[in-house]
């Protein structure tokens, strides 16, 4: 694909590893007048209008060679993301990456229309405890330190006075098939049900007390993937933050035993346990499981967000947020959040990660 001469529009897909990008780079590469770019560290085989590139994103020479040639790029959708210990941790790497393929890119892409980037809750304060809800997009801020509000302040300052326009996509926890992610919730009570059946025991809620009964909801990947393109290519759209959630509202307390019906077993009462703790000797476990039922050799690792699920799983107070902007915007689809993680459940059983 020469870049130069590429027909319709091409998209730079930044973090094409994760559940976000590899479902937005799904979606794209069934539309008709796409061509597709993906940047991750482990990079990845190229197949059809869709091909990889290799980068590390902090080492901005490194990002600016690898990016030299992407003359054609007309969209950058940024949904790259590095892991800190704390939040202040997290702002310095986050901020840099996005800053290292904004320097690399603008230079080069002339016919740039857009920078799409995802967000999340964190902007409302969702992760520090009981926060307003529904939150909306013109909720007052909170004090940092908080990545995603640094980089949408950096996108939006840089923007002025330029040609292309940004768009903030806000999703809730979002579900979809992505092995190796660290933030992959579907999979960890996947694998989880999956080990406590093995060892015939019920399924229990391991989540604080009271985190059972708050009102919670999801955001599918394949219906993130078809907002972020929506509101980066809908003129009304430009410069605009949405919340894009399913559009439903579910409580653990009645997801929970429909979710151990589905793996054949017994829910039990919850009990607080963090899965980072009791998860972390059960290795052997999985191994002689994959061996046992002839699955497909994924590594315990990338099959192990448990530190993601002890914190979604943490969440004693409601969270959510209004999605009705989006709509009002134009974009009116949504998902039943059952259907979703049945749906994930599926996937994994036909690919033979799950038993």
């Amino acid at each position: 694909m020469n870049d130069k001469t590429a027909p319709g529009k091409t998209a730079l897909v930044v973090g094409a590893q994760g559940v976000i990008g590899r479902n937005l780079i799904e979606h794209l590469a069934a539309l008709p007048d796409w061509n597709v770019v993906g940047l991750s560290r482990r990079g990845a085989a190229d197949a059809g209008r869709v091909r990889h590139i290799s980068v590390d994103l902090l080492d901005a020479a490194d990002t600016r060679a690898k990016l030299a040639a992407l003359a054609g790029v007309t969209h950058v959708f940024y949904a790259a993301y590095q892991d800190r210990p704390t939040w202040a941790e997290l702002v310095a790497p986050n901020v840099a990456m996005l800053v290292n393929v904004l320097d690399a890119i603008e230079p080069v892409a002339t016919r740039l229309e857009h920078v799409s980037l995802m967000q999340g809750y964190k902007v409302y304060g969702a992760h520090l405890g009981p926060f307003k809800t529904p939150a909306r997009e013109d909720d007052p801020p909170h004090l940092p330190p908080e990545f995603n509000v640094d980089q949408q302040q950096h996108l939006e300052a840089r923007q002025r006075g330029k040609r292309w326009t940004w768009s903030a996509l806000r999703p809730s926890v979002v579900g979809g098939f992505a092995l190796g992610n660290p933030m992959n919730l579907a999979v960890s009570i996947a694998v989880y049900a999956s080990m406590s059946k093995e060892l015939a025991v019920p399924l229990r809620f391991p989540g604080k007390p009271g985190a059972y009964d708050k009102l919670l909801e999801m955001t599918d990947a394949g219906l993130l993937a078809r907002a972020t393109v929506w509101a980066a290519t809908d003129p009304r759209c430009a410069n605009q933050a949405f919340n894009i959630n399913n559009g439903d509202l579910f409580r653990w307390n009645d997801l929970w035993p429909k979710i151990a019906r589905w793996f054949d077993i017994d829910a039990a009462p919850p009990l607080p346990m963090p899965l980072a703790t009791v998860m972390a000797d059960k290795e052997p476990l999985w191994n002689a499981m994959v061996d046992k039922y002839a699955l497909a050799t994924t590594p315990y690792r990338d099959v192990s967000s448990w530190g993601f699920a002890d914190f979604v799983f943490s969440w004693d107070y409601d969270l959510f947020a209004d999605g009705s902007k989006a709509r009002r915007f134009g974009f009116h689809e949504f998902v039943d959040t059952e259907a979703m993680f049945f749906g994930i459940f599926d996937t994994l059983r036909k690919r033979r990660v799950i038993p």
